[in-house]
């Protein structure tokens, strides 16, 4: 049996088990008709959302392209990720399990996060370290001294992160040298960045 065949044999199993529910009730008959076609209703419209979406992945990838930049990949060990049109390039991260897109930023010799961002993924400031002061691209920012537990770049991690925390970087989150230091290597080719892993 096909894929295609149990897919159909699936979907009418799903669709024979509210409709037979509804007689099993007794309601009138025109009542039951009723709501028989808004539940067949439910369910075209369902399977035409769902072949659109499969027969069309442009249409998911340019979606989250939309609100996140253009989408990165893992080839491999590596982690690929396209220039936004922007010119910079942007990684999706997970930070302590939150995701966030990072702007990747090899002249920030430290990671650098929002403040929203620090509390959200439950970043614990030092409170007894002196302020910390990293160079960035746009100047340099003083702030506060923290370190990440984890933080993910496709299958890349980093434990134990320094990173500093400052309002001053608005909603805006940086993925500084200290994380691309930690790598095997990192190159631009064709508009993409390629970061390569330790291998462990």
């Amino acid at each position: 049996m096909s894929d295609t065949t149990g897919n159909v044999i699936f979907y009418v199993l799903l669709l024979v088990l509210p409709l037979s529910a509804l007689f099993a009730r007794r309601l009138p008959l025109g009542r039951v008709a009723v709501m028989a076609l808004a539940w067949i209703g439910i369910f075209a419209t369902g399977l035409v959302v769902v072949g659109i979406v499969n027969q069309n992945q442009w249409l998911v990838s340019g979606t989250r392209a939309l609100f996140y930049g253009p989408d990165q990949s893992v080839v491999g060990s590596e982690v690929r990720i396209p220039m936004a049109d922007d010119g910079h390039f942007w990684a999706r991260a997970k930070i302590n399990g939150v995701e966030r897109v990072m702007l990747v930023d090899s002249g920030a010799t430290v990671t650098a996060l929002s403040t929203a961002t620090a509390a959200n993924a439950k970043v614990d400031l030092d409170g007894m370290a002196r302020p910390a002061v990293v160079s960035t691209a746009n100047g340099t920012v003083t702030g506060k001294s923290a370190t990440i537990g984890t933080l993910k770049v496709g299958g890349i991690t980093a434990t134990d992160l320094p990173t500093i925390v400052a309002p001053e970087f608005g909603d805006q989150d940086v993925l500084g040298m200290n994380f691309l230091s930690r790598l095997k290597s990192w190159r631009v080719e064709d508009r993409t960045l390629i970061l390569t892993p330790n291998s462990k």
